[in-house]
């Protein structure tokens, strides 16, 4: 056997043609020249590695260093595993193929005798296998972390404003596989102390919307691709996960955008005060929206025009706050607050006087009603504004 594995590696150029078009005839499209060079170069240089690790059997196993240098090579070009492993199937026939042929053609009494030979040549087979195997499965991990990593890193870029920077835009397009002109929105959950995260943040696809989320220390982001949905489809697919509140901006017309539209989605984030999860689209609370945005300005708002209500015991101010936020939601109309607020009519505009009283401010002056509206905002934002105001 030694002596035919000898003879035939003076024959490893004619194998490594062999092989090359063994490979080859598997594949529906043609290779270049250059491509079928280095192919030749890779079966030439592992048949020999394979002929050396039979002659020599307890050496330094070459052989399964280069099917760990194949593996890896093949994970970071993004070639399937099973070509890879189908090669060296294809390598093992060739070999046995080319030992026959050499034995028929010195000792063709012998040939019998292979039987023998063939569990360890193909164990050899299976070993060189393994080693290209798990080499590619470990590359592939990281080739795959990598790209998570860059991934992250462009959607970042974009997120921090950055999106005007062209080269940034053009990698971004490659990246992240997305238009740099097209219909998308931003997405920010805040954490509440008792509410957990979902643990990425929402979906990757729905309603042909795509979303690529980004986790932070307090919040998730998630830039979402809206195809030709609209913020009416986005609300519907965030209603049923989301646990927490969430602000949404509207929609922006490019990548270079996202930062303009992170900010707005910061801003209705913002908005949100109730202790149940609220979802806030920033083109439906833009005057809560504008308040938060000036809080040191806000403040000042609302002393100005609700400054007259602090003298007033904490109790009844509730009640009168409650009663013309019931009158604002009810578009003016006394009666349709009364009987949200389950109190008469007469009643409602009692505390409506009262409160012109106290603000020096007449809800019939679309001026005065104006100021009130927004330091009414700024009333039950005042929470978040003190923070934010320091």
């Amino acid at each position: 056997m030694q002596n035919a594995v000898r003879r035939l590696a003076e024959r490893l150029p004619e194998l490594a043609d062999r092989l090359v078009e063994e490979i080859l005839s598997g594949e529906q499209h043609e290779r270049s020249a250059e491509l079928r060079g280095d192919l030749w170069k890779m079966c030439h240089v592992g048949l020999g590695h394979g002929i050396e690790a039979i002659l020599n059997p307890g050496g330094t196993r070459t052989d399964l260093r280069w099917a760990e240098y194949l593996g890896r090579r093949r994970a970071e070009q993004g070639l399937p595993l099973d070509q890879l492993l189908r090669s060296y199937r294809l390598a093992g026939s060739v070999f046995w193929q080319g030992i026959v042929e050499v034995i028929s053609e010195d000792n063709p009494e012998y040939v019998p005798q292979l039987v023998r030979h063939v569990t360890n040549t193909w164990q050899t087979i299976d070993q060189q296998s393994v080693a290209a195997a798990e080499a590619y499965h470990r590359t592939e991990y990281d080739v795959l972390r990598r790209g998570d990593e860059r991934v992250q890193a462009v959607v970042d870029a974009l997120l921090e404003g950055r999106g005007a920077d062209g080269g940034l835009l053009n990698t971004a397009t490659t990246v992240l596989g997305l238009p740099a002109h097209g219909r998308y929105a931003v997405v920010v959950q805040g954490q509440r102390g008792d509410t957990a995260l979902p643990p990425h943040g929402g979906p990757a696809e729905a309603r042909g919307m795509r979303f690529i989320w980004r986790m932070r220390a307090d919040t998730v982001i998630a830039l979402v691709s809206l195809g030709s949905a609209g913020i009416d489809e986005l609300v519907e697919v965030l209603r049923s996960r989301t646990r927490c509140h969430t602000g949404i901006s509207p929609v922006v017309e490019g990548l270079a955008d996202l930062g303009r539209a992170r900010w707005l989605a910061d801003l209705a984030l913002r908005t949100c005060s109730g202790p149940e999860p609220e979802l806030a689209r920033l083109d439906e609370r833009l005057p809560s929206a504008l308040v938060v945005s000036q809080p040191d300005l806000a403040g000042y708002l609302y002393q100005q025009a609700l400054g007259g209500l602090t003298d007033v015991e904490p109790g009844y101010r509730d009640i009168l706050v409650s009663t013309l936020t019931a009158w604002l939601d009810c578009n003016g109309s006394a009666g349709q607050a009364a009987r949200r607020l389950y109190c008469h009519r007469n009643t409602v505009l009692n505390r409506l006087r009262r409160i012109e009283a106290l603000t020096g401010r007449s809800l019939a002056s679309p001026r005065d009603l104006v100021e009130l509206v927004l330091a009414l905002n700024a009333f039950t934002l005042r929470s978040g504004l003190d923070e934010l105001s320091g």
